[in-house]
């Protein structure tokens, strides 16, 4: 049977895209109900997480010129944005693939031969971190604006509910503060 590189990704795509979720997802707190709940309403990170994971992998897989990478990782990045993330830590899980892959392949003797022609794999990796990086940026930033424009505004005042932007904000001292003073 003459097997190539592609027909290994389309073989082990539900693999390789299931551990790189379970990976991405084992980042957060609450990871065990991101990866069990699949409503989209109930659960839109989780739910989020996979479909941009999924639809990236397709594209990493199949070659595309990065520019098409944005809508997936837009699609991570701007969740992970808003979440108690550094900025390496909301893009590292993206590198994982690299070495899932070469797991899997290498765990099948008819397909690990390909390991050796995953470069160009990698590089889009690469190149997809690097976009992920800046799309995180670009997602802090507009909520950095956000939170400038209600504090010139005065709109913080009236929105004083627990929205990212407000969370910005709070230092762990004031909520205990908060807390305590109730």
């Amino acid at each position: 049977m003459d097997l190539d590189l592609a027909e290994a990704f389309r073989n082990y795509r539900k693999k390789i895209v299931d551990q790189w979720v379970e990976y991405t997802l084992s980042t957060y707190k609450s990871s065990d109900f991101f990866l069990k709940e699949k409503d989209k309403f109930a659960n839109p990170t989780g739910v989020n997480i996979r479909e941009g994971l999924d639809e990236l992998f397709v594209l990493l897989s199949k070659g595309m010129d990065s520019e098409e990478f944005r809508m997936p990782i837009d699609k991570i990045m701007r969740l992970r944005a808003v979440q108690e993330f550094t900025p390496s830590q909301a893009v590292a899980p993206l590198n994982a693939v690299k070495h899932i892959t070469r797991d899997i392949l290498a765990a099948d003797k008819e397909r690990s031969v390909f390991i050796k022609d995953l470069y160009d794999f990698e590089f889009a990796v690469d190149l997809a971190l690097l976009m992920a990086f800046d799309v995180y940026m670009e997602s802090r930033e507009r909520l950095y604006q956000v939170r400038i424009n209600e504090l010139k505004s005065g709109s913080h005042i009236l929105t004083d509910s627990k929205c990212p932007s407000k969370n910005l904000q709070e230092t762990p001292q004031d909520n205990f503060i908060s807390v305590k003073s109730n």
